[in-house]
């Protein structure tokens, strides 16, 4: 090849890098204004909320007090959803990546996949179908026995629609993100790390505390912190399960509710003043799920130096 071809070739190379530079540039721009357009159009539009008379504003106490019960029902739920899927998503992920067979692995990594694919009102409508009415002997049993304990203090929901159950709806549809994710980063280990662990006399708990887990301890929190957002921001699901009501501190009587499910029932119907209320419940909503994230990336940069990619 003479000189001039590989020049040639030099300059298309160059122009491509440039051409998909700035497409990848554009993209991120793109992005971030969106975010901006969004965050905009939503402050615009709640203005009228943060200005009207509190006596105004739904509860007739501003809206501070309208909008802090809804927050507190929205972290309860997306709380109880992580507790339960966090812990059976990484012991899910770790027996398809390092303990099952590898026939089996591929089908429950198949089955998991398929999970995440169900519209959320299908668990809904499992969660008000199924669940709710399978939980209130469970519930009964809390009441009677663990009454004290605020969390559990009856009258039992006599439907299963409480706080608890949309929680537990929430943790079968975020275990999907979860395991997927934390799969695929298990599998990312380095086999020199999990052989050398080996080779060492460890068992294959041991090398998976030892070489696993620390390597994927920044790709486990991306994961969970993706499920949160699924949990924080789901509506129908909520909204068919919970039967809503003020704040409570019971997990198993009737009450609470979540900032989403608050905005999909009342949305339809609402206008003037009432709109705006909505509209600035989803504008806390959209600062807490950013808030969630940026906590995310300043956990994840602390701990990625000491995880095995290093």
């Amino acid at each position: 090849m003479t000189t001039n071809a590989l020049r040639r070739n030099g300059s298309k190379g160059q122009a491509g890098d440039k051409v998909f530079s700035g497409a990848a540039l554009g993209a991120g721009i793109l992005i971030l204004a969106t975010l901006l357009a969004v965050a905009i159009f939503l402050f615009i539009q709640a203005l009228p909320t943060f200005t009207a008379d509190p006596t105004l504003i739904t509860g007739g106490e501003g809206f501070a007090s309208y909008i802090f019960p809804i927050v507190v029902g929205t972290v309860i739920a997306a709380a109880i959803a992580l507790l339960i899927a966090t812990p059976v998503g990484i012991a899910v992920a770790l027996f398809i990546s390092h303990y099952a067979p590898r026939k089996l692995a591929a089908g429950l990594g198949y089955v998991i996949d398929l999970l995440a694919a169900i519209p959320s009102v299908i668990y809904g409508a499992w969660g008000y179908l199924v669940l709710a009415p399978a939980l209130v002997p469970t519930f009964q049993w809390l009441a009677a026995n663990l009454g004290f304990i605020p969390l559990f203090a009856g009258p039992a929901s006599q439907t299963g629609k409480t706080i608890l159950t949309a929680g537990i709806v929430l943790a079968v549809m975020v275990l999907p993100i979860i395991t997927s994710l934390s799969r695929e980063i298990f599998l990312q280990t380095p086999k020199l790390h999990e052989e050398a662990a080996l080779a060492l006399g460890a068992t294959r708990w041991e090398m998976i505390t030892m070489s696993v887990l620390p390597f994927a301890r920044p790709g486990i929190i991306s994961a969970v912190m993706l499920g949160l957002g699924r949990a924080l921001g789901e509506t129908m699901a909520v909204a068919l399960v919970l039967s809503t009501g003020g704040l409570i501190p019971s997990l198993i009587k009737s009450g609470n509710q979540t900032i989403a499910a608050e905005i999909a029932l009342n949305f339809p119907e609402a206008f003037g003043l009432r709109l705006a209320e909505l509209i600035a419940a989803g504008l806390v909503l959209f600062v807490i799920t950013l808030v969630v994230n940026l906590i995310a990336r300043a956990i994840i940069a602390r701990h990625k130096e000491f995880s095995g990619a290093n």
